[in-house]
């Protein structure tokens, strides 16, 4: 999970070698100087450039100090792009912006995205250095592995609010400054598990679930906005995501011991090139396609060998 660092650090190389650079006044002279009447603006004279190019765009991604966050860092800032990471923890955060390297055009703050007031400061700080955001992707998020009769409510109100309302925030917070600057896309990075429930896994998909609907909504409101919004749903992925998920009082295991999962760097590659190609969806790997449609088709099929799956 990338959310709940109550510290709005902001980490930055050291003065004379980042551009990125920021000293603790920064933070009030952003609020007077990038919000007005409590909204963000834009600088004047940066236009939005609707090639989808990287080159010279300014990328944000949530969750980004390791895995799939991570990975797409990487992938984007070697496609041109200057790129904003964001996580919980500000020393995670610059970690993993040392090992995605491009210093030059890269920055990492912390930021809780379940908090509006960090998310509004950190679209400031971006604004500040880079003067526009062209892609934000929505990528913090956590699992809960529990069932349905024993999950804590207080526990499954948490990942709603980091996976599906963190996200949602973030598309509030950052629809304005892309109306303003003429267009934008928000990808959204999503889970297979948001077309097919697993089993003692159901508020993470519920989170999934609501979150693709949310996407293909917004997709059609935005239209006219010229913001385009995509939806990134992996498969299994080899990351700690099931390390660091929370554990409640009835757990099974239904992912087949023999699938090992994808790497993030397969999921930051599908979401480069769902974005060039301006897709709506990118499911990855290419063999969870078969599984969504076998469950539209047949739902009870699929319900039956997950029942028999689970141990």
């Amino acid at each position: 999970m990338e959310a709940g660092n109550k510290n709005s650090e902001v980490s930055s190389q050291k003065a004379g070698v980042n551009p990125i650079e920021l000293l603790p006044s920064d933070f009030l002279l952003l609020q007077l100087n990038d919000c007005t009447t409590g909204r963000l603006t834009c600088r004047a004279g940066d236009k939005y450039n609707p090639s989808m190019e990287l080159q010279g765009k300014v990328v944000v991604i949530t969750g980004a100090s390791m895995g799939i966050g991570e990975a797409m860092a990487r992938a984007f800032a070697q496609e041109g792009a200057s790129v904003v990471m964001l996580s919980r923890d500000a020393v995670r955060a610059e970690a993993a912006r040392i090992r995605a390297g491009f210093l030059d055009r890269t920055a990492a703050f912390a930021c809780d995205v379940r908090n509006a007031e960090e998310i509004d400061r950190v679209i400031a700080l971006t604004l500040h250095h880079f003067k526009r955001i062209d892609v934000w992707i929505n990528n913090a998020g956590h699992g809960l592995l529990d069932s349905v009769a024993r999950m804590e409510m207080a526990a499954c109100r948490e990942l709603f609010d980091t996976n599906f309302f963190g996200a949602l925030a973030g598309m509030q917070a950052v629809i304005p400054v892309m109306r303003q600057q003429g267009g934008g896309t928000i990808i959204n990075i999503s889970s297979v598990a948001g077309h097919v429930p697993v089993p003692f896994m159901a508020a993470y998909c519920a989170s999934k679930f609501a979150l693709n609907a949310i996407s293909k909504a917004a997709r059609s409101e935005l239209r006219r906005d010229h913001i385009h919004v995509l939806t990134v749903c992996p498969g299994y992925v080899a990351t700690s995501f099931g390390e660091n998920a929370a554990r409640g009082k009835e757990m099974k295991r239904v992912r087949p011991s023999s699938v090992r999962g994808i790497s993030p760097e397969r999921v930051a590659r599908a979401t480069l090139q769902g974005y060039l190609r301006r897709k709506r969806e990118v499911i990855v790997p290419w063999t969870m396609h078969p599984t969504i449609r076998l469950y539209q088709f047949a739902p009870g099929l699929v319900e039956w060998a997950m029942g028999r799956m689970a141990k």
